[in-house]
């Protein structure tokens, strides 16, 4: 079976608004500002840009409070095209919590994982249906540790259930996480070393201690 190419099918979509004159309105879910800023960057040359910040995975309430405040200043640092806006979702992490009982002891990048993208995506869904917006997506895929593959397996799997087209997407292509990293630096973010659950938080506890 052939890979498919997320970058190139994204390419194709913003191929076709340009020949049409349009700049639909994007609902993009972000985990964090680090992994937004290239994607930001990137996308808002073509689409009116709604960051929505729904992570519910982050474990503790601080650690939710400096990413929110990190996405707010780099919104209001870079210079977009078209408009950029923020939207923050509720923090309710005991839905993080209720969505992988019975699966704290599998291995990251698993199905613990895909299940807490399927949550924050789901969200993102229904809040692009209540808005009307014409695409929805996530800046996740631009991390190498998450599975592009999967993402826009949901993507597309709740595109089709809230009725708002998913746009294919695996930011790490194009040199995305690089461009990431250079980004962050230029505008000094915090850039954590977890997801923000209590699992990863453990995983990279472990890690840090072998080495």
């Amino acid at each position: 079976m052939n890979q498919r190419n997320y970058q190139k099918e994204l390419d194709q979509v913003i191929a076709g608004l340009e020949e049409q004159g349009k700049v639909p309105r994007l609902l993009l879910h972000s985990c964090c500002a680090p992994c937004s800023s290239y994607v930001l960057e990137y996308l808002s040359r073509y689409f009116e840009i709604t960051v929505y910040f729904y992570n519910p995975n982050i474990d503790q309430p601080e650690e939710y409070k400096r990413r929110v405040k990190e996405q707010q200043r780099l919104i209001a640092s870079m210079d977009f095209i078209h408009p950029v806006t923020l939207e923050t979702g509720a923090y309710e992490p005991e839905e993080f919590h209720r969505i992988v009982r019975g699966l704290e002891k599998e291995p990251e990048g698993g199905a613990r994982c895909f299940k807490c993208y399927e949550l924050r995506l789901q969200e993102a869904a229904k809040v692009a249906q209540a808005g009307r917006f014409d695409y929805f997506t996530t800046t996740l895929s631009i991390s190498p540790l998450k599975n592009a593959e999967k993402l826009n397996e949901i993507g597309e799997k709740l595109a089709k259930e809230y009725r708002v087209p998913y746009l294919p997407s695996d930011f790490k292509k194009k040199n995305g996480y690089k461009r990431s990293v250079e980004l962050s630096e230029k505008y000094n973010l915090y850039r954590q070393d977890y997801c923000g659950c209590i699992y990863s938080q453990k995983e990279r506890q472990k890690l840090s201690e072998i080495s």
